[in-house]
C-alpha cells in the first residue's frame, strides 16, 4: 500500500539493463549496430523512394512515410539507451519523460495507422484496380498520412497528459524508457480511468488496425485465388508479401507486449520483449522492403549504377 505522506518526486532514474550487468558492453555494441542499420536502411530507402520515379507511386509514397516515422521512432529510445549501458546518466525530468512518452506512443501508434493504410492500398490495386488511381489519389494519398500521424500524436497526447497529472512516489523505472506500465507503476495511486484509457488507447492503435488489415487480406487472398493465370496470382501475392511480413512481426510483437500478462517475477522477459518492437521491429522494416522487394532492389541498382558513371 503506497503511503498518502510523499515526496514530490521531479524526476526518474531508469533500472534498465541493470539485471544484466556484466554484458552491458555486449548488448551496447550489439545495439548501437542494430540502431545505425536501422538508421542507415530507412534513409536509404526514403532516399532512393524519393530520387527514383519508378517509386513514385501510393504504396511507396506510404512505405516512405512508414521509414520516416520508424527512424524518429527509434531515435527517441534507442541513443538514451545506448548511454545507460555505457555508465552514463540513468536519470530523466518529469517534463522529459513526459515527453519521451509522448514522442514515443506518437510514432508507434502512427506505424501501427500507417500499416493499416498500406493494407487499404494493396487491397484497391488488387481488388478493383481499374480505379486504383482514382481511389488513391496523390490528395487522398496526402490526406490519409496526415490523418493517421495526427490521430497517432492526438492519443498519444491524451495518454500522456492523463498519466502525468498524477502524482508519483516512486522515482526508480524498472525500465529502459518512459513506457506507460512502468510509469504507471510509480503513482502514488492511479485511478481506474487510467487503466481503461490505456485498454481503448491499445484497442485503437493495435486491435482496430490489426483486425482491419485482417479483413483486407482475407478479400485480398479471395480475389488473388480468383485470377486464372499462376503467373497472375504470383505476382499478386508478391505485392503484398513485404508488408504481409512486416504487420505479421509488427502486430505480433506489439501485441505480445501489451496484452501478455505483467508478472514481478516476469520483469526481465518484459525487458527483452520490449528490446524486440524498441530495437528489433526498426530494424525489420527496411531489411524487408530491400531484401524481398524487387521493385526496391531495382532502384537501387538504378541509382548505384548512375553514381558509378563519370
Amino acid at each position: 500500500m503506497k503511503t498518502a505522506n510523499h515526496t514530490e518526486v521531479r524526476e526518474f532514474v531508469f533500472q534498465g539493463f541493470s539485471n544484466f550487468h556484466e554484458h552491458q558492453l555486449t548488448l551496447f555494441v550489439v545495439f548501437l549496430i542494430v540502431y545505425i542499420l536501422t538508421l542507415a536502411g530507412n534513409v536509404i530507402i526514403v532516399t532512393v523512394i524519393h530520387i527514383d520515379h519508378h517509386l513514385h507511386t501510393p504504396m511507396y509514397f506510404f512505405l516512405s512515410v512508414l521509414s520516416t516515422s520508424e527512424t524518429f521512432y527509434s531515435l527517441v529510445i534507442i541513443p538514451r539507451m545506448l548511454s545507460g549501458l555505457v555508465g552514463l546518466s540513468q536519470s530523466i525530468s518529469l517534463v522529459g519523460c513526459g515527453t519521451q512518452l509522448f514522442f514515443f506512443l506518437g510514432f508507434a501508434i502512427t506505424n501501427c495507422f500507417l500499416l493499416a493504410v498500406m493494407g487499404f492500398d494493396r487491397y484497391v490495386a488488387i481488388c478493383n484496380p481499374l480505379r486504383y488511381s482514382v481511389v488513391m489519389n496523390w490528395r487522398v494519398c496526402t490526406i490519409l498520412a496526415s490523418s493517421v500521424c495526427a490521430s497517432g500524436f492526438l492519443l498519444s497526447l491524451i495518454q500522456a497528459v492523463a498519466i502525468f497529472r498524477l502524482s508519483f512516489c516512486n522515482s526508480l523505472i524498472e525500465h529502459f524508457f518512459c513506457d506507460v506500465p512502468p510509469v504507471l507503476d510509480l503513482a502514488c495511486a492511479a485511478p481506474i480511468l487510467n487503466d481503461i484509457l490505456t485498454l481503448i488507447i491499445t484497442l485503437l492503435a493495435l486491435t482496430a488496425p490489426s483486425t482491419f488489415i485482417f479483413i483486407t487480406y482475407i478479400l485480398i487472398i479471395a480475389t488473388i485465388l480468383k485470377i486464372a493465370s499462376a503467373e497472375g496470382r504470383k505476382k499478386a501475392f508478391a505485392t503484398c508479401a513485404s508488408h504481409l511480413t512486416v504487420v505479421i512481426v509488427h502486430y505480433g510483437c506489439a501485441s505480445i507486449a501489451h496484452f501478455k500478462p505483467r508478472s514481478e517475477d516476469n520483469r526481465d522477459q518484459d525487458l527483452l520483449i520490449s528490446v524486440t518492437y524498441t530495437v528489433i521491429t526498426p530494424l525489420l522494416n527496411p531489411v524487408v522492403y530491400s531484401l524481398r522487394n524487387k521493385e526496391v532492389q531495382d532502384a537501387l541498382r538504378r541509382l548505384m549504377g548512375r553514381k558509378s558513371l563519370p
